[in-house]
């Protein structure tokens, strides 16, 4: 049964906002976009481009054939981006509860269909929630790819969702997301304002409850990949809102059996160059960045990352865990924020 506060998200997005252009904040807005994804979006729809408000990048690279689940796909921008990156052997599944943004995502697909040059559509449009992916009938390990933009802060149930998630996941796959979060515990009067909780404030989950919720979930280690602090811009707002920080946070997870802490094993990893459109070097997270052709010493968990998914073929890592030397010395790239701002990585190591 729908709850109240999913049916004022659904009413806000599907009848009072009509573009991104009535939004309250800049909490829904994406910047840093790569080049090769901007000359794709160049491509598509205006109304699908007008619908869209995300927070952030949530297309990680290595997508070619594989299966994406997009989760509240809202009018199909980042779903037809994924369409023509997983290429016609790929298949893109979004789903959303909006009855209004389901019909603008859904109208464009013969469009898109046609110019990307396929024969047949690879991207389906189903009504569904985020917090029960069974009504969007999404089967148990059948995912390659979860992604979502600005979308899971809006779940009234996060550890439904999350459970979800790694429930339709296959051993191996990767979680990647865009999403609001919060410095602290949203007061639970801000969180009933249908206006704070529409503009993705509100829902925001404090960071460190999003960790204790993976780790519940037998999450141990999740990667950091970008993070941006949310001026939102509205002084109505901002008066309401207080003293709470909140952050668009680009995160990245895999459906592994890893350790709570980074461990050294001795293991090194070395990128071959081969992934299209990074040549030159791949970013795992804020504190790894693997330069083509140079071995870098990585812990256990950054060595599965790497050799147990969908990223083996384009990596060499070497070494096994038979041996163990203790902690590895592991984590994210000295912050060059201070004071009340300065903020440190939300991965395991």
């Amino acid at each position: 049964m729908e709850t109240t506060t999913q049916a004022q998200v659904r009413d806000y997005y599907g009848t009072q906002l009509t573009t991104n252009q009535d939004l309250k904040t800049n909490a829904c807005c994406t910047t840093d976009i790569p080049a090769a994804h901007r000359q794709i979006l160049a491509t598509l729809e205006p109304e699908v481009l007008d619908k869209y408000y995300g927070c952030g990048v949530c297309v990680p690279p290595a997508v070619a054939g594989c299966t994406v689940l997009d989760l509240g796909s809202g009018s199909g921008r980042d779903a037809f981006l994924l369409s023509k990156l997983v290429g016609e052997n790929g298949h893109v599944i979004g789903v959303d509860m909006t009855d209004e943004q389901l019909a603008v995502a859904r109208r464009h697909v013969a469009a898109h269909t046609e110019r990307f040059g396929y024969e047949r559509p690879n991207v389906e449009f189903r009504k569904g929630y985020i917090e029960d992916l069974r009504t969007a009938d999404i089967a148990d390990s059948s995912v390659d790819v979860v992604v979502s933009n600005c979308v899971l802060n809006l779940s009234t149930d996060k550890a439904a969702t999350y459970r979800e998630i790694f429930r339709v996941l296959k051993p191996g796959g990767e979680l990647f997301i865009s999403d609001v979060f919060a410095d602290r515990r949203v007061p639970e009067a801000l969180r009933q304002d249908p206006v704070l909780y529409g503009e993705c404030l509100s829902g925001a989950l404090y960071e460190q409850d999003f960790r204790r919720l993976l780790h519940e979930l037998g999450i141990r280690d999740y990667r950091l990949t970008e993070r941006r602090r949310l001026t939102i811009e509205n002084a109505e707002i901002e008066q309401k809102v207080g003293n709470i920080k909140f952050y668009s946070l680009t995160v990245r997870a895999f459906k592994l059996d890893l350790e709570d802490q980074c461990e050294d094993y001795g293991q090194a990893a070395t990128y071959l160059g081969s992934l299209p459109d990074e040549p030159h070097g791949f970013t795992l997270d804020d504190h790894h960045y693997f330069e083509t052709g140079r071995p870098m010493l990585v812990c256990g968990n950054t060595a599965d990352m790497l050799s147990q998914t969908r990223y083996a073929p384009y990596f060499n890592v070497v070494g096994n865990k038979d041996r163990h030397f203790g902690l590895f010395p592991c984590g994210p790239a000295p912050s060059t924020t201070s004071g009340a701002d300065a903020v440190g990585t939300s991965c395991g190591c």
